[in-house]
């Protein structure tokens, strides 16, 4: 896929958060003094009266966003996957989630693709966690053009949000002319018979590349990306296990509590199915570049291909 156009989400979520604030007066963006990276600093170009830095204090900044969408306002609180759902869980929990007000946090540098920044940063647990938290709605994009799609689709939801972005560039996928976000609705992009690989994030086009190499060895893999991880669309994992009889979840993050959890969990009461989970397995990440640490992880087209074949 290297002549296909890459672009980290991150990049599409301050982009997105521009077109947004052009069409919504409500719309006012938190960050906790990392607009540059987390590329809220788009927005605050445009906006700069909307846009609030609250400084390293990104508990304080969940508060802050909790007030302001008492006020009618529509909130997006950003920072980095760790801090937003790892040091501010409390807060999220407490102040936006336990109310159910409308906030909407964006959180950046998730997964081990953050790359050098270490352990420390790569956050692998934010889907588990706020996969907990009653009524909040889990999205992870897959690309530019569904990350766009889903920051739109997050403001026209009332309620928390939790969107998931990544630092490292990746493959666009979608069509940005005939592509349709609908919360809560997976998306089959490759039809097959024989496995389905269910995929969320950065995993989507890697999962897509290992099919087509399964294709060569007469494998027929179906893929399907899951980019709202709760609500589940419950359907398409259960038509997937009575189509294939053998599902492999991909996602960048822990095995435990994100997104095969959640699969698993539709298999185990409604659709008896052998289910195989790849993501990082109980470990913490290193330092590295992103592409190496992807690959030393099994989260690369080659690891994926080689687990989906061994499995089928």
């Amino acid at each position: 896929m290297s002549d296909v156009k890459k672009i980290a989400t991150r990049e599409s979520y301050g982009n997105a958060l521009a077109e947004l604030g052009k069409e919504h007066a409500d719309v006012v963006v938190l960050d906790a003094d990392l607009a540059a990276a987390t590329k809220t600093g788009v927005f605050k170009k445009a906006f700069p009266e909307r846009h609030i830095d609250c400084g390293i204090a990104e508990s304080n900044m969940m508060g802050v966003a909790a007030g302001i969408a008492t006020t009618g306002k529509v909130p997006f609180a950003s920072s980095f996957a760790m801090f937003a759902a790892g040091r501010a869980f409390e807060q999220v929990r407490n102040s936006i989630g336990y109310p159910h007000l409308n906030v909407k946090i964006g959180a950046t540098h998730a997964g081990i693709s953050v790359g050098e920044d270490g352990a420390t940063h790569q956050c692998n647990e934010d889907i588990a966690l706020m996969r907990t938290i009653p009524g909040m709605v889990v999205i992870n994009p897959s690309d530019d053009v569904e990350a766009k799609a889903a920051v739109k689709a997050a403001y026209e939801h009332e309620g928390p949000v939790y969107l998931r972005f990544g630092r490292l560039a990746v493959p666009v996928i979608n069509d940005n002319e005939d592509y349709k976000f609908e919360l809560g609705k997976a998306i089959t992009l490759r039809e097959g018979t024989d496995v389905t690989i269910i995929a969320t994030g950065l995993a989507v086009s890697e999962s897509l590349a290992a099919a087509e190499k399964l294709a060569q060895d007469g494998i027929s893999a179906e893929v399907i990306n899951i980019h709202t991880i709760k609500p589940l669309d419950e359907e398409a994992v259960i038509k997937a296990a009575g189509k294939t009889g053998k599902i492999v979840t991909v996602e960048e993050h822990s095995v435990i509590g994100g997104l095969g959890s959640a699969v698993c969990d539709v298999v185990a009461q409604k659709a008896p199915a052998k289910v195989m989970k790849i993501g990082i397995n109980d470990v913490f990440g290193e330092s590295g570049p992103a592409v190496q640490l992807i690959k030393k992880y099994g989260l690369d087209a080659e690891s994926i291909y080689e687990k989906v074949k061994a499995f089928v």
